[in-house]
């Protein structure tokens, strides 16, 4: 039979969201590739999605509803049909609202699919319901939030703009595993001799395409960013023009920044006085100097006030009005791709719900009384491995009195715990639109296969829980496919003004190209940037310390990587990636090691007051002193003593933004005894 060849969307939490070709041949994808047409991927795909289809069929995939018939957490299960997980489940549920009420179930959703229909529309199911609302800011939030409070909805540089910049600042990014096609964009002959610098708290893998690496201690880097701007006003190097038009609280702002010193900010950040004054003054001599975002340095207690003090640190010189100057790394376009509210319906709820943070999970399975969470349902998400404190994650798990549902598609540490588990499809098995939140791109996709065995959508699965529990909106009786063309024949703004090429694009299925933004059109009330922000609780920039700052406990900052070789627990299940990616490693400064008598290669024990982690340390001497260094998150099966990164994590939250401080965290390491491996 012949092989066809279908445009697809990638689904997972990359800011790319690359538009790739999938082959098929006798009903089944053989083989997915990067489509060369799309403005994206067109160079090349990361190794993860290489070799998807061996995701999508393989050995280990679940296939099949099943109840649990162990200990929880045991993963022992037996199958069951669909007409008994529904009903199952739904009894389950209607028993809980009877005694408890609706806001005794909790929905647990996140980055499994980042797409619209599959990833929301189990909003809509709940919303019905009434159940607890989850606030979703496990990831960057407080990049978000930090970035929002100075240039409001205003896009920041799309990466395909960064050709025009002439200096980049790579900071806290590590491009080769999250902007791996923008990272192969500076390496092009036309940008190969403009300066690269990589900040962050350790050399991570795109140190090797960089001129420079300065590293930081974690926590720090809005210390870095005043210092800079001290330099840039002490040195005349700050736009006044640019910012006397474009800026509001310059001002008042400039002159807090004399206590600001690089002097002061070398005690903090732990880099020498001379290397930020030579680093700002490279970038203040710059016409288009673009800072590259990541969000490692988001994700701290001061997390939304750092990013607020690098976006001005963005301004200063003038550069936004630039073509390539200015910021990338928060959200590029300034508009609404999809009208979401079309498919998570809050208008299907009744009244305000009580809401739930994703970050503290754990702390709401402790909860005893009327506040106690009875039901649990987890689709798209994985809390037992990517959620901060996992121990408190799993004692909750563990709870007889808790009826946990998970919807997925192979046997992760959560789904060991469900009372009920069933089997979810993979991207190409259901119907969804995606919305890069890295590029101007959005990009449609069809159901190209059909799904093994008894594997259901997100939506088919809600549809049939939304029809055991007796609701009879219209909403529930639709397709994916007809959610799709819902949302497309009542288009945004910005899909409205695309060309008819475009719109029939969508409607088949593939990707199309937005326009930019205008970064000199601030989306605030005022028109401009505000240096000064009067709705804050803290309207004027300044330093704040982190939570580990504050904290003398536990000598060593902890701080979360990305691998390259998986994302979040996604692909954990493929044995190649996982060999090439090896075992969970702790980067550490050798002064640091020194102290501790712990050598290169040596198993160490990190542990603070929540547990005890085991990791091989790596000593690099351009890790900064005081930090601690893990990439990427591993199974329980894949640890070397059964606990994860974020058994070390506490649930606390940023200071706006209510995001993760998975990176603000402070631990001790010791050798491996004798007593810790028995």
């Amino acid at each position: 039979m012949a092989i066809t060849i279908r445009k697809m969307s990638c689904p997972y939490d990359c800011p790319s969201t690359c538009g790739l070709l999938a082959e098929i041949e006798n009903g089944r994808i053989v083989k997915v590739k990067n489509d060369k047409t799309h403005p994206v991927s067109k160079n090349g795909i990361c190794r993860k999605m290489q070799h998807y289809e061996q995701d999508i069929y393989s050995m280990d995939r679940l296939m099949k509803p099943m109840r649990r018939v162990g200990k929880k957490g045991e993963g022992k299960f037996e199958p069951i049909s669909w007409n008994e997980a529904v009903r199952e489940i739904t009894d389950h549920f209607k028993d809980i609202i009877e005694k408890w009420g609706s806001e005794a179930i909790l929905p647990c959703v996140y980055s499994g699919v980042m797409s619209d229909i599959q990833r929301s529309c189990g909003d809509a199911f709940f919303n019905r319901m009434g159940a607890l609302e989850l606030v979703k800011t496990l990831c960057s939030s407080a990049k978000g939030a930090g970035y929002d409070a100075v240039v409001g909805k205003t896009g920041c540089l799309e990466p395909t703009e960064l050709n025009d910049s002439d200096l980049y600042l790579i900071w806290s990014c590590n491009m080769a595993a999250t902007r791996l096609q923008t990272l192969a964009d500076l390496q092009k002959p036309a940008n190969r001799h403009k300066k690269k610098i990589l900040i962050d708290v350790y050399p991570n893998p795109t140190a090797a395409y960089c001129d420079q690496v300065i590293t930081i201690k974690a926590g720090t880097d809005g210390a870095l960013a005043l210092a800079m701007m001290n330099v840039l006003k002490n040195e005349h190097l700050v736009d006044k023009s640019f910012v006397g038009k474009y800026t509001s609280g310059y001002p008042e702002f400039a002159e807090t920044l004399d206590a600001y010193t690089p002097e002061w900010a070398e005690s903090e950040t732990g880099i020498p006085a001379e290397v930020i004054r030579q680093l700002a003054r490279e970038f203040g001599e710059a016409k288009a100097p673009a800072i590259i975002l990541g969000s490692g340095n988001s994700r701290h207690g001061n997390g939304g006030m750092t990013v607020r003090l690098i976006t001005i640190l963005s301004a200063l010189t003038g550069a936004w009005q630039h073509p390539g100057g200015g910021l990338c790394g928060c959200t590029p376009i300034d508009t609404d791709y999809v009208n979401k509210s079309l498919i998570t319906r809050p208008n299907f709820r009744e009244k305000a719900a009580r809401k739930i943070n994703i970050n503290q999970i754990g702390q709401a399975l402790a909860m005893e009384g009327k506040e106690a969470v009875r039901g649990f349902y987890v689709y798209g998400c994985n809390p037992a491995n990517t959620v901060s404190d996992q121990q408190l994650i799993l004692k909750g798990l563990e709870r007889e009195d808790l009826f946990t549902v998970v919807h997925e598609r192979f046997m992760t540490d959560t789904a060991r715990y469900a009372d009920i588990l069933l089997p979810a499809t993979f991207s190409v098995e259901q119907t969804d639109i995606y919305r890069a939140y890295g590029y101007c791109t959005l990009g449609t996709g069809r159901k190209l296969v059909d799904a093994p065995g008894e594997c259901k959508s997100n939506w088919d699965t809600f549809c049939l829980l939304a029809k055991g529990m007796g609701y009879s909106e219209d909403y529930f009786d639709r397709s994916e496919d007809e959610m799709l063309d819902i949302l497309l024949s009542h288009p945004t703004k910005a899909i409205a003004e695309t060309s008819d090429e475009a719109k029939e694009t969508l409607r088949q299925g593939g990707s199309v190209v937005l326009p930019f933004s205008d970064h000199l059109a601030f989306g605030t009330e005022t028109g401009k940037m505000m240096i000064v922000n009067e709705k804050l609780a803290e309207p004027m920039p300044h330093y704040t310390a982190d939570y580990s700052a504050k904290c003398q406990d536990w000598p060593l900052h902890l701080v979360a990587a990305p691998s390259v070789w998986s994302l979040n627990s996604t692909f954990l299940d493929r044995e190649q990636l996982m060999t090439s990616r090896k075992g969970m490693t702790l980067w550490l400064n050798p002064e640091d090691a020194k102290v501790r008598k712990i050598e290169d290669g040596m198993s160490v024990i990190a542990f603070n007051e929540l547990g005890e982690v085991q990791f091989t340390a790596c000593i690099d001497q351009r890790v900064a002193v005081g930090n601690a260094v893990s990439e990427g998150v591993f199974a329980s099966h894949q640890t070397q003593n059964g606990c994860g990164f974020n058994t070390l994590t506490h649930g606390r939250l940023s200071d706006i933004g209510a995001a993760t401080t998975m990176n603000d965290n402070r631990i001790d390491i010791r050798p491996l005894s004798i007593e810790d491996s028995r």
